[in-house]
């Protein structure tokens, strides 16, 4: 007993960072430990497979408190409380009303009404309003760039008439002229000189914002964290230079602004970006030198992407969403709008609403994330990706800052142009299944049926139109990365006939059962109907079995050593009455294209333009 207080594994020596390293190319045997284990990221740095103590002796990050400048590991001290926001159409004041009070007692403590510009008037505000507590509950809204001054001044005047305590009114305004630039290619900048006025209706509310940064508009773009990033920063500070350069208090205007930030699935690169964005949007504040450093303090409000959503085996986006809110909840944001799950092809409904707001629930209620501050302070992994994110965020922000500011480097065309080659970049690689899409380039639902579903499209609901004409910049090409997949699958189920796929498995047992396997994840992606089988025993039985079922395409499965002796007998026997495709990509190739066979899959082939190709061919 006399040992009982000494500590586990003392008699170990702590093994060096040299010595894992030995152990791991040991067990690489020869293999270069940089191509099998160091993960390039998207974001432009490495990733080790694995980190240390002594990692974090560079870095500053671990050396922060909560709820202190520069604010990486959050803005509270005592505990990690979200808003969990619900947005609402608010085309009928009274029916948003009557929904607002609904969601507010089933777990919602942030609301979001979006009005239209023409429908903006105090009765409307009221009717709207009638029975919301405003200072128990954040509320929130957003209506057309050109009538938020107004609305900004009607909500001041009807806080003030129900006598509220301005010190408890917790909400925002979403007035972003810059993200409509970026979007649509408007020209919005004759707007941008109201930005003082609206800040300084709202001067005296010291929780309300009303200048927002809407980088989840990139993020639904398919940008990268770390372009998005850099962009939040670059395009908070336009706004800040603005409102301090026409004489606005820096630590006012600082207060006034809001970023909507999306979160992709990256989990743990996500939780980093927060934490990096807070620091340097920390330290962008600081050189304005505010009187306080409370104003240096980032709010966010994190919304799951809509880039990853899908249409066909729509609730695997509830898992994606799931990680998605996880990331942004241990990051600290300040409130969390998940998307319904169907909301990439129609109007979410109250199903769909409610597992969103359940979501969030299950991690208050059972998982209790919001009793921890940072919980992923400390992890070497993420203190190191923080700082490199931090790194190759400021790079962006100062490439931005050299082409004249934000504003500029919309009108000249460089941030779009950005994204849309990496939306461009991501489309490939979804084509490629180098990034996959569980249930839709990857393991879909064979059987499955778009049903009439078609992808949501949404407007502003300004009621302003912005003809071609109008739109002297450059816009970003916004599409889901599901969407090509997508449109494939339903042209095939609009065919008159869905193209049959039939395996004819033989010889070696393994290696026919994996290419099978292969080949009809491969075919449904397109919504191919396919059939597979256990086996031949050789390739006459294989095609007439196949021409028996009414197969359109037939697939042969097999090792590469076996195809030199069945490719070329099944093809011939074939003899046209089907497509001919081989399963893999064998060292015999050349000679089998010699033969005639043109048709091969296998894991270098471009899915989707393959499955195109295979449609023009077979849906003539």
């Amino acid at each position: 007993m006399s040992n009982c207080k000494e500590k586990l594994f003392t008699e170990f020596q702590a093994p060096s960072t040299q010595e894992w390293l030995d152990k791991i190319q040991v067990d690489l045997k020869g293999a270069d430990f940089n191509k099998r284990l160091v993960w390039r990221t998207n974001e432009g740095f490495n990733v080790q497979p694995f980190y240390r103590k002594e990692d974090l002796s560079k870095l500053k990050t671990p050396d922060a408190m909560p709820g202190e400048f520069p604010f990486v590991r959050g803005n509270k001290k005592d505990n990690n409380e979200w808003y969990i926001r619900q947005d609402i159409v608010a085309d009928d004041a009274q029916a948003a009303n009557a929904k607002a009070l609904d969601i507010l007692n089933k777990g919602i403590n942030s609301l979001c009404f979006s009005i239209p510009g023409k429908k903006v008037s105090m009765e409307f505000v009221e009717t709207l309003l009638d029975n919301i507590l405003c200072d128990v509950v954040e509320v929130n809204f957003t209506t057309c760039k050109r009538h938020t001054l107004e609305l900004a001044q009607i909500l001041a005047a009807y806080f003030d008439k129900k006598g509220y305590d301005k010190a408890k009114i917790v909400g925002s305004i979403d007035w972003d002229p810059m993200e409509k630039m970026i979007m649509k290619g408007c020209d919005m900048t004759e707007l941008l000189s109201i930005a003082p006025e609206i800040v300084n209706t709202l001067k005296d509310y010291p929780h309300f914002r009303c200048i927002s940064v809407n980088t989840v508009s990139l993020n639904n773009s398919g940008a990268y964290i770390v372009q998005e990033l850099g962009y939040a920063l670059a395009w908070g500070n336009e706004y800040l230079n603005m409102l301090v350069e026409a004489g606005t208090d820096p630590a006012l205007a600082a207060s006034k602004i809001k970023f909507n930030m999306g979160i992709s699935e990256n989990y743990f690169m996500e939780i980093a970006k927060f934490r990096s964005a807070r620091m340097l949007w920390a330290e962008i504040v600081k050189q304005y030198e505010p009187k306080c450093d409370c104003a240096c303090k980032m709010c966010v409000n994190a919304v799951t992407s809509k880039y990853n959503m899908t249409m066909f085996d729509s609730y695997v986006n509830l898992l994606r969403s799931q990680t998605e809110t996880m990331s942004a909840a241990l990051a600290g944001v300040h409130s969390i709008v998940v998307t319904p799950f169907d909301a990439a092809y129609e109007t979410p409904n109250e199903f769909s609403e409610r597992i969103a707001r359940n979501q969030q629930l299950l991690l208050k209620e059972e998982c209790h994330f919001d009793k921890v501050v940072d919980p992923s302070a400390g992890s070497y992994y993420i203190e190191e990706i923080t700082s490199l994110l931090a790194g190759e965020g400021w790079k962006i922000f100062l490439n931005v800052e050299e082409e004249g500011g934000f504003l500029e480097a919309i009108k000249k065309g460089s941030v779009q142009d950005c994204v849309n080659e990496t939306n461009a970049k991501r489309h490939t690689a979804a084509a490629n299944r180098k990034e996959f899409i569980l249930g839709t380039n990857q393991f879909p639902n064979f059987t499955e049926k778009s049903d009439g579903k078609t992808s949501a499209s949404c407007g502003c609901g300004c009621g302003h139109k912005h003809e071609d004409h109008e739109k002297p910049f450059k816009a970003i090409n916004a599409s889901r990365l599901a969407a090509d997949f997508e449109d494939l699958r339903i042209e095939v189920e609009n065919s008159n006939k869905v193209p049959v796929a039939f395996m004819l498995t033989i010889g070696n047992l393994a290696m026919r059962q994996a290419r099978a396997q292969f080949s009809c994840n491969f075919l449904a992606c397109a919504g191919y109907k396919v059939i597979d089988n256990l086996g031949f025993n050789t390739v006459e039985e294989g095609v007439d079995a196949a021409l028996e079922a009414g197969a359109d395409i037939i697939v042969l499965c097999s090792s590469d050593d076996e195809y030199a002796e069945y490719a070329i007998p099944a093809y011939k026997y074939l003899d046209n009455r089907a497509m001919f495709v081989v399963a893999g990509a064998p060292a015999c190739m050349d000679d089998l294209k010699a033969a005639g066979i043109e048709n091969f899959v296998h894991v270098r082939c471009n899915v989707l333009e393959t499955l195109k190709e295979y449609n023009a061919k077979l849906m003539k």
